[in-house]
């Protein structure tokens, strides 16, 4: 038959407008939470036989798939795993590509993935990081392709953290990641499936793998080499765009639009556009399929919906924003959502106008009861409740709520809802990488997948059977439970959630709210949950807005000064006895007789507050201190001169006044001493821990603002105690080290360093890190 016979009429999903494009899948399977998919995901690699491709936010080596053992031979950490399985098929190539992560993260993953991953079966095995997005974006794509005839799709990276069975035990001993750290329970998603979808999804990867070969800062010289080499996944984005023959055409049905569009696969002298013999392969796909995993749903038509921001290497689309829009534009009974955000103003407009009209349908949306870490708790948990709240102003009939998973013996932790997923009206299965967030919407990276019936009642019975699997889990129910309810309520979502929960298994209406402090405080969503690409002068504006800054003469005059001077230093010390007199040696020894005096500690302190307050940077004071008095006494005088700077200069400000203050300060005053007065304790402790503004900038504004000053010592004190305690230790040991460059020395140095590091990534990770 053509195309368009064997394809169904599509009521939402148009190639070129809400998906990249619509292609066959022989067999679907929903895998719900990592434990199933890390299984069947190493099921298929064991299976494979030509090409394994794994692209993802994020890889860990260390990761075990199965925990416990999988019985297959082969070693259990994923490094390993897929190491061995190249060494035993010489034709097996393996190809990683991970997001060159932002340095906020650096901590949190892996280190040196490419040498415990890229380096280890030569020419068969090859890892790469991909840089190549705008400022503030990420490639949040979860794609793992199997001899281009197996894919899987979701939320799941096969790293750190993300393993867990559907029952989610509090005590799990097995939820454990590669430093053998407990972590709390953790849902999540990921679909399965084959044909002409797989293949798909298959270009799309290698498409990936290609915009990073070329222009990656990471490339090594024998993956250049290797951009020749015959790959099947190259041989997949060609055949997408050209075809192969008269039956490759009719797989994939012509809805509008240009189906694949791989960016550079018009090379027709490419040798991955040649034959290979290892395409002769069964093509009914058996032999891949994990046996464990029966299918869910055969012969389906699937849409591949993409994000991606415009960048110098390929141009932008925003087809899983236009996706969601539709689906929930034409929404009738029952939406229902997973997701680890719910912010995505830029789906706020639809959810209004759908909940604002009479037939409005019930939405139900299963997020985590918080986010984690305290900052982006503060910040995106915020940007949650104003999107409930901005909801709720629409929904008159009271159709929108939303719920958190509970289960008996979790205590304080909770169940950390990861997925991504939608389902509409038993009509519309959306399963991928984006979050309900802005940035999944425009900015970054991601992949989704959806399926629709389009009247199919065959489709539309699979999609209710994965949504009341689903529920059954979070209630602690059977699935014919659920779909009992469904039928008794006449699928009013809410009242089969009532009906069901209440158990040691349940889910919990979620009614988020932010204090008025915090609400003053935390910006739009420009800054926390962009729309676009991040301009790094307006994130600080957000803060703290600029000021007239030097003329450029002015400014240059200065920079020359300062480099005259240092010139002028560097002569003095190697040609004049100023080195003889003025060491670290002496000046220490000089500074400690100072503090061993009666009124030494005395002193110290005030002359560290003086030059604090004459807005000498307290970094270089802390370091000073560390450096003349060791970690410990350098700690406490760091410490308490800077309280004394902070609490003089404070008076000073509040004696002053917020006009006379401006007058000096400038405009950045202005905004400073809003927060400041609004948020007291937490705007204290964020502009302690983020420099942005000088030290005495905000004492002036902070007395200017009337704070009160227990709050404003307080946070002072929580904001600048841990870096002046790391600060001084690294301070001393740098000392020591050059002193005396023994082994010892200059591995404490290292430590001190890495906790430093550790410790500012800890504070970024406040911000709202990104899965």
């Amino acid at each position: 038959m053509s195309p368009d016979t064997d394809a169904p009429h599509l009521q939402v999903l148009h190639a070129g407008e809400t998906c990249r494009s619509i292609c066959h899948a022989a067999r679907l399977r929903l895998l719900v939470d990592a434990a199933d998919y890390f299984a069947a995901v190493r099921s298929a690699i064991v299976r494979a036989r030509h090409s394994v491709t794994i692209v993802g936010w994020d890889i860990d080596s260390r990761l075990e798939l199965v925990p416990g053992g999988a019985g297959d031979g082969y070693p259990q950490p994923l490094g390993d795993f897929l190491a061995a399985v190249a060494a035993a098929r010489p034709a097996l190539r393996v190809r990683i590509l991970a997001w060159d992560f932002a340095m906020l993260y650096a901590l949190e993953r892996e280190w040196l993935p490419a040498f415990k991953l890229g380096w280890r079966s030569g020419r068969r095995m090859h890892f790469r990081l991909d840089g190549q997005h705008p400022p503030g974006a990420s490639h949040h794509q979860k794609l793992v392709v199997v001899d281009d005839r197996l894919a899987f799709v979701g939320g799941i990276d096969l790293t750190r953290s993300r393993w867990d069975t559907s029952a989610h035990a509090p005590h799990d001993p097995r939820r454990r990641n590669g430093t053998r750290q407990p972590y709390a329970p953790s849902h999540d998603v990921q679909v399965m499936f084959d044909g002409d979808a797989a293949r798909a999804v298959g270009a799309l990867a290698a498409e990936r793998w290609r915009q990073a070969q070329v222009v990656g800062r990471h490339a090594a010289a024998q993956d250049i080499d290797d951009l020749q080499d015959t790959s099947l996944a190259d041989a997949a984005a060609a055949r997408a765009q050209h075809g192969s023959g008269a039956q490759d055409n009719a797989s994939v049905p012509n809805h509008g639009g240009n189906p694949s569009n791989p960016s550079d696969s018009n090379n027709q002298d490419d040798p991955s556009n040649q034959d290979d013999p290892n395409n002769q392969d069964d093509p009914s796909d058996q032999a891949l399929w994990p046996p464990a995993f029966a299918p869910d749903i055969e012969d389906v038509w699937l849409g591949i919906a993409l994000t991606c921001a415009p960048h110098t290497c390929r141009t932008g689309c925003q087809q899983i924003h236009a996706l969601y829009r539709a689906a929930i534009g034409a929404s009738r009974k029952t939406i229902y959502i997973e997701n680890q955000y719910f912010t995505a103003s830029a789906l706020a407009d639809a959810l209004q106008a759908r909940l604002a009209r009479p037939d409005a349908p019930t939405v139900a949306a299963v997020l985590p009861r918080e986010q984690t870490g305290w900052l982006q708790s503060a910040t995106m948990g915020t940007l949650r409740a104003r999107l409930y709240r901005r909801l709720r102003e629409s929904d008159s009939l009271g159709r929108l709520q939303l719920y958190a998973p509970w289960i008996e013996g979790l205590g304080d932790a909770f169940i950390n809802v990861h997925s991504k997923l939608m389902i509409v009206d038993d009509e519309l299965l959306v399963i991928g990488s984006a979050n309900f967030n802005n940035r999944s919407m425009v900015l970054d990276t991601e992949c989704d997948v959806a399926l629709e019936a389009a009247g199919d009642a065959r489709v539309r019975r699979a999609i209710a059977a994965m949504r009341n699997g689903l529920l059954a889990e979070h209630l602690g129910v059977t699935r014919a439970q659920v779909e009992a309810a469904f039928e008794r309520f006449d699928g009013d979502i809410h009242r089969v959630i009532a009906s069901l929960g209440g158990g040691a298994r349940t889910l919990s209406t979620l009614e988020p709210s932010v204090s008025p402090g915090l609400e003053q405080w935390v910006p739009e969503s420009a800054v926390v949950d962009p729309e676009r690409p991040a301009v790094p002068d307006e994130v600080v504006r957000q803060f703290v807005p600029g000021r007239g800054g030097r003329p450029v003469t002015a400014r240059l005059l200065l920079l020359g000064l300062c480099a005259l001077f240092a010139v002028a230093m560097t002569l003095a010390w190697h040609y004049t006895p100023l080195a003889q007199f003025v060491s670290l040696t002496r000046v220490g020894e000089a500074a400690r007789a100072l503090a061993a005096t009666r009124f030494g500690p005395v002193l110290v302190v005030g002359a560290y507050a003086l030059a604090a307050i004459a807005s000498v940077p307290v970094t270089v004071l802390i370091v000073c201190a560390g450096l003349l008095f060791g970690a410990l006494a350098g700690s406490l005088y760091a410490l308490a001169g800077s309280l004394l700077a902070a609490l003089v200069s404070y008076a000073i400000g509040r004696w002053a006044g917020r006009e006379a203050v401006r007058r000096r300060a400038g405009s950045r005053l202005n905004r400073l001493s809003k927060r400041l007065g609004r948020q007291g304790l937490a705007a204290v402790v964020v502009l302690r821990l983020l420099p942005l503004a000088p030290f005495v900038l905000v004492n002036l504004a902070a007395g200017a603002s009337h704070i009160a000053l227990r709050d404003y010592l307080l946070g002072t004190l929580i904001g600048m105690g841990p870096g002046i305690v790391l600060g001084t230790a690294f301070a001393q040991q740098l000392a020591a080290a050059v002193r005396h460059p023994a082994p010892g020395s200059v591995a404490m140095l290292v430590a001190i360093g890495v906790a430093l590091v550790g410790f500012s990534v800890a504070l970024k990770r406040f911000l709202g890190g990104r899965q």
